[in-house]
């Protein structure tokens, strides 16, 4: 077959965490009936990605499904509880509101944090096993037939497939041409993301500091190492990236403390723009959308790249389950079954955390009072704690087997 008139079943446009997450499944999920391409132009290139992430157990769940955990497990430190506070930046003491024990079972923690480079190698590495075409190569354009869609890709070549997945992040160019709107808003808010080291060992703890300017949360790495996503306008962030790193360090070190000892700079540091963004549709004709491409929300909760891998575990089992009854992967009962299945969810979601920015993003001592006492009183009630931790591990709702272990 020349390269002019390639084809495949499926064709994920995207090698992030829920483009390879999917395209191994749905190998696995058919014993490898299923033929799955996957277009991305940075292939070819090692991850540069200095961020980490915390994987939720339901996330964990699919990767241990998946054939992915054994090759990642080393690195990753699990949370064995997490203490919320809410002051400002020049306080002295920064009382806890809010405490939580970080596991859902006995010897099972809600989540561990895993830096993403080795996360995608891993991905990348199972699914060149699982015999996925890789390309390293962008999808521009794409056209439809009655039967079939065909994606032009930037080196010259084009695959033809049943069904077209955009993982292609939250400037999705096919969801763009699909002429998909989104709705939502940015934020004057970026996050601020670097790896520190530190003197004494962290435990395992997680520690969200609620600021005037936003959250800024301590999450805990291997090897006396913690993960910092922090909260500021897009000009102060701007500014505290630029610091040398001895003022940057010393910035840092007025909102992180010294319970941790002498702190030290570990890794590169970068600011992303933070903002609400959620497609008005996750699907088209024989077009379906996950991650970023299909929703971007505030990263408040940590939950950002564990929406996209419940994507990409509810296509999955869409897609497969479509096929074993001899129906068409591309047709509109299986897009409409993944999105009945995603949309409300991502909606609420995304309201949450919204939610949630506005109420601890700001200087206010009146809300501040208000939500001190809420969290107080969240604090003095096991069930809704426990419900919040379930909430947070991925393990409540309509759950894809994939999230729950089970294979497809």
């Amino acid at each position: 077959m020349t390269e002019a008139n390639a084809k495949t079943d499926i064709l994920i446009a995207g090698g992030g965490f829920a483009g390879l997450a999917l395209a191994i499944a749905l190998r696995q999920g058919s014993d490898r009936a299923l033929s799955v391409a996957l277009a991305d132009p940075a292939m070819d290139r090692a991850s540069r990605d200095p961020r980490a992430s915390a994987i939720a157990a339901a996330a964990r769940r699919l990767f241990e499904t998946i054939g992915v955990w054994p090759a990642i497990a080393a690195g990753a430190q699990p949370i064995l509880d997490m203490v919320v506070t809410d002051s400002k930046v020049e306080n002295a003491m920064r009382p806890t509101f809010l405490t939580f024990d970080g596991e859902i079972a006995p010897g099972e923690p809600f989540a561990h944090m895993i830096e993403n480079g080795p996360m995608i190698e891993a991905l990348l590495a199972k699914a060149r096993a699982e015999g996925v075409d890789l390309r390293p190569a962008a999808v521009t354009r794409f056209a439809h037939d009655p039967a079939r869609v065909t994606a032009t890709l930037s080196d010259g070549g084009s695959l033809s497939a049943r069904l077209l997945v955009a993982a292609d992040g939250a400037r999705s160019v096919i969801r763009e041409q699909a002429g998909i709107a989104v709705h939502g808003w940015d934020y004057d808010q970026a996050g601020i993301v670097t790896t520190i080291a530190h003197e004494r060992e962290h435990n395992g703890r997680a520690e969200e500091h609620f600021l005037p300017a936003g959250p800024f949360a301590i999450l805990p790495l291997t090897r006396n190492r913690s993960s910092i996503v922090w909260t500021e306008n897009k000009a102060e962030a701007a500014r505290l990236v630029a610091l040398p790193d001895a003022e940057f360090l010393a910035e840092l070190e007025q909102r992180f403390g010294l319970h941790l000892g002498d702190l030290a700079i570990a890794g590169p540091r970068r600011a992303f723009p933070l903002g609400l963004h959620v497609a008005r549709s996750f699907i088209a004709e024989r077009i379906a959308l996950v991650g970023d491409a299909a929703h971007v929300i505030h990263p408040i909760a940590g939950q950002g790249l564990n929406m996209g891998l419940r994507d990409a575990a509810a296509l999955a089992e869409a897609v497969i389950d479509s096929a074993r009854l001899g129906i068409d992967v591309g047709a509109v009962s299986t897009l409409e079954r993944y999105q009945r299945w995603r949309r409300f969810d991502t909606m609420a979601m995304g309201v949450a955390t919204d939610g949630l920015n506005r109420l601890f993003s700001n200087n206010s001592d009146v809300l501040r009072l208000v939500r001190d006492m809420g969290l107080g009183l969240v604090d003095r009630m096991p069930n809704l704690k426990e419900f919040f931790i379930r909430e947070a591990a991925g393990l409540t709702g309509d759950v894809p087997k994939l999230l729950k272990g089970e294979a497809l």
